[in-house]
Parts: C-alpha cells; sequence; structure tokens
C-alpha cells in the first residue's frame, strides 16, 4: 500500500494562482474524498497527483519519494475517469488486457490478473463483448477493471459514477466500498456528491477556492464543521445558517437577534453584545413543538412527504428557506403556522469571519 504526500502544493496558470499551498497527507490503504463546488481545485489536485498536471510549486511524494519530474506513466498509479475512456473496437478483455500487453508482461500472467479482476467485479461474462453492448455501470465497472490488473500503488477515481442514474449510483457505491475492503489500496475519489462523500470515505478533504476549508472524518465534519463553508456545503440538505446579533439577554446570558425571533443562550466564551454571528442548526435538530415552548415560529411553504420521512421548507419572522426534517409522515399544508425548539447542544456558532466559536452549547 502507498502513502501519498502534497507539501505547500501550489498550481498557476499564468497569473492565475488556482491551487494555494495546500499540504496534506493520504495515508497508506485509506479511502480519501475531495469534494467542493465546482471550480474549486479538486478535479485538478488529482490530476496533479496523477502527473497530468505540473505544479508550479512545492512537492508531491509517493512512499517518501518526491515525484514532480516523474511521467505519469512511471508514477505506478492508475486513474478511472468519469468518461470510462474505453476502447470502443476492443472486447472487454482486450480492455483490460491492453495496458499489460504494452509491459511485454507474459500472456499467462495477464491472462490471470484480467480473470481475477473479472470475478472480482462480477463481470466475467461480459470480457468477450464489446463496449457499446454493455449498460453505463457494465462500462464503469470494466474501467475499475483496467486499473486492477495494473496492480497500481493507488486508486485515483475522478466523479466515477456521475453519469449514471440514482439507483445505479447507490449499487456502485456499495461495490467500490467492498472493492476497498477486498483489495485495501489507497484511494482518492473525487466527487460533488455529498452522499458518495460521506459514505465512502475514510477521510474528507473540502476544497474551496483552491484550497483546504477542513480535513476530516466525514461524521467529524459533520458534527464539528470548522467555519460557515463547511457546516453549509457537508450534509443533505444543507445546514440551516441565520444571521443574528448578539444582544444581553434578560436571564442573564445572551440572546441572538435575527428578524423577529429572539433566542436565548447561556453566556459563551468569545460571544459578547454587539457582536454579529452565523447560528446554524441543522434540519434534523430542529423539533415541532407547541408556542410556548418555541423559539421560532413560521409558515410552511412547501412539504416533501417521502414516506419515512418529512422535509419541510418554512419562512417567516425574517427566517428564509429554513429546512425541516421529521421522521414520519407529517401532513401539512401551505400556509400552516409551525412552532419550533432548536436544540442548543447541537446548535453551532460562527463569528464575523465566519470561523467556528462553538460546535453544541450546553
Amino acid at each position: 500500500m502507498t502513502e501519498i504526500k502534497l507539501k505547500q502544493v501550489r498550481k498557476a496558470y499564468g497569473n492565475v494562482e488556482v491551487i494555494h499551498g495546500i499540504d496534506l497527507t493520504v495515508d497508506s490503504g485509506e479511502f480519501v474524498v475531495f469534494v467542493g463546488p465546482s471550480g474549486c481545485g479538486k478535479s485538478t489536485l488529482l490530476r496533479i497527483i496523477a502527473g497530468l498536471e505540473e505544479i508550479t510549486s512545492g512537492n508531491v511524494e509517493i512512499d517518501g519519494d518526491v515525484v514532480n519530474n516523474v511521467t505519469a506513466s512511471d508514477r505506478g498509479l492508475a486513474m478511472v475517469f468519469q468518461s470510462y475512456a474505453l476502447y470502443p473496437h476492443m472486447s472487454v478483455y482486450k480492455n483490460m488486457a491492453f495496458g499489460l500487453e504494452n509491459t511485454k508482461m507474459p500472456k499467462a500472467e495477464i491472462e490471470k490478473r484480467v480473470r481475477d479482476a473479472g470475478a472480482l467485479l462480477q463481470i466475467t461474462e461480459l470480457l468477450a463483448r464489446k463496449p457499446k453492448a454493455l449498460s453505463g455501470g457494465q462500462r464503469q465497472r470494466v474501467a475499475i477493471g483496467r486499473a486492477i490488473v495494473r496492480d497500481p500503488k493507488a486508486f485515483l477515481f475522478d466523479e466515477p459514477l456521475s453519469n449514471l442514474d440514482a439507483e445505479l449510483r447507490v449499487t456502485m457505491r456499495k461495490e467500490l466500498a467492498a472493492l476497498h475492503t477486498k483489495i485495501g489500496g489507497t484511494m482518492i475519489y473525487v466527487t460533488h456528491d455529498q452522499t458518495e462523500a460521506m459514505t465512502l470515505a475514510d477521510k474528507i478533504v473540502v476544497l474551496q477556492g483552491g484550497s483546504v476549508e477542513q480535513i476530516g472524518r466525514p461524521l467529524d465534519l459533520y458534527n464539528a464543521p470548522s467555519n460557515v463553508f463547511v457546516a453549509g456545503f457537508i450534509g443533505s440538505p444543507r445546514m440551516n445558517l441565520m444571521s443574528a446579533e448578539v444582544e444581553q439577554s434578560a436571564q442573564g446570558g445572551i440572546c441572538l437577534v435575527s428578524g423577529a425571533h429572539r433566542i436565548d443562550l447561556p453566556e459563551i466564551a468569545g460571544v459578547a453584545p454587539g457582536d454579529t454571528v452565523t447560528f446554524g442548526v441543522r434540519p434534523e435538530h430542529i423539533l415541532v413543538t407547541d408556542r410556548d415552548n418555541a423559539d421560532v415560529s413560521v409558515t410552511v411553504e412547501f412539504s416533501e412527504q417521502l414516506g419515512g420521512q418529512t422535509y419541510l421548507y418554512c419562512s417567516g419572522g425574517g427566517l428564509d428557506d429554513l429546512t425541516v426534517h421529521q421522521m414520519g409522515q407529517m401532513k401539512t399544508e401551505k400556509g400552516d403556522t409551525l412552532h419550533l425548539a432548536l436544540d442548543r447542544t447541537k446548535m453551532h456558532l460562527f463569528g464575523a469571519d465566519g470561523a467556528v466559536i462553538v460546535n453544541g452549547i450546553t
């Protein structure tokens, strides 16, 4: 297995810097996922690791060796693309064997590797077919098989499931997770899909504007975001984030004033009357209650009834686009009033600079 390190890696196109001094360690055998909005630099960073993009400064290390000047073909990494990149005139077997044949590997060894990969990915019966005779999911398995037969130092995936329909993406997510468990290889995976990131990753790297916003385990990022950007990006549906002014509370603590709403909190270190803050609460941490116990009262604008759960999209009193998640079926109509209580222990508070002040208020 392989360790990959980036040390102060920068990438510029002319005077435009797109990767800003990134430091990152991918431990041996880890499944690391790069996430972020379009244009954040995640695919560029993956291509830098692969050797398909030259860096402007810094170092890329593979197992302790600096590979800045090592070509992509000599880095020992295998990349799986969104487009599959299969040769249409070749059979599945030939697509998987082609790269090995170019290295003059013995035919018996090629045969063994292709057959083993085919069995692992459950595509043995497809080896004689051409890509045009395969479904999207089968083509993606072939592309992954082509990477596996090379026995690479690490696998690099660039949004490999984005061309598949929703149901097939779920199936392929399970298969990728199982594949990582079976072969134990180092994997780096780029996606914009929240669910893929949360379910596949040992470690998530959140990128924005060519910089790292936060690195951590999926639930650590979900429960303890380091800033407003990560709080709003990780999680689907996103965290409710609301601006507020801090006032002294009549109860002796502080009060968050957001539109017509006043939310009393205990004293919090680093927060004083007169400050402007952002407070956040996830949809599942908002409870429907009665008026006397409510922190906020809002109007239902739209509801999604999904059978086992309900999503309510609300506004009112200066709070726009407030999302509430309720387990089970909750019948509401547009225009209904909801009284809501916020779970203080799950609230997040961020300063004017966007950095977290506290995750969970006690």
